[in-house]
């Protein structure tokens, strides 16, 4: 099963999927938690390239085929190797991430970067994505406060996130049946309960109890 959490900068996808990692690990599987962009050595150098503040006169054109080379890099060399072997993956980000920055975001053809990313995948999309959502300047003000990486992404207009996370409400109001949508400015622990009920509520629908699936 291929779990994904996206969501707006600021979110708390990171300390999230963590959580969502161990709760698992608690209930007996054996997940592997990767991220994007990078993943694999390869791509943490083109999430160097990407994340650089300094990289200001990159195209969104541009932009778009350096995450793809990282998203095609890790659905081959971990992602699809581990979904054989019966894992659960959890990935920070994948490719709603291109749809709803650089669709929405940067206003890029959706259909031509559905065509790329599919491409890159090799038509590999996810079983469930958690959609945690939070305001972008919310978001926003977490990251400047929290400490975390401070990237390229996180420097553009407020008004280029507030269209990114009005993308990602699109992309999930289009395909209900794969995404849940989680509140995400509450407390982490009450953030965190919301996102196990929906992830245990799944893998129970599915019949992927702990002793009764392949988890590697």
């Amino acid at each position: 099963m291929f779990i994904t959490l996206e969501g707006p900068d600021g979110s708390g996808k990171t300390t999230q999927i963590g959580l969502l990692r161990e709760a698992l690990v608690a209930a007996g599987y054996h997940p592997l938690l990767t991220r994007e962009p990078g993943g694999t050595a390869i791509g943490d150098q083109i999430r160097a390239i990407l994340h650089n503040v300094s990289n200001t006169e990159m195209v969104p054109t541009a932009e778009i085929l350096l995450y793809s080379a990282s998203r095609a890099q890790l659905v081959a060399e971990l992602v699809r190797p581990a979904l054989a072997a019966g894992r659960i993956v959890l990935c920070d980000r994948f490719a709603d991430s291109t749809m709803a920055y650089q669709g929405y975001g940067r206003g890029l053809d959706i259909k031509v970067l559905r065509t790329i990313t599919a491409f890159a995948t090799a038509g590999l999309k996810p079983d469930l994505t958690l959609l945690l959502d939070v305001p972008a300047a919310v978001g926003l003000s977490r990251r400047k406060v929290g400490g975390a990486e401070w990237n390229r992404m996180d420097q553009q207009a407020l008004e280029f996130h507030r269209w990114t996370r009005e993308g990602y409400q699109s992309l999930a109001a289009a395909e209900p049946q794969r995404w849940r949508l989680i509140d995400a400015a509450g407390p982490v622990e009450e953030v965190a309960a919301a996102v196990w009920s929906a992830v245990s509520a799944v893998l129970h629908e599915r019949g992927m109890e702990p002793g009764g699936c392949t988890n590697g």
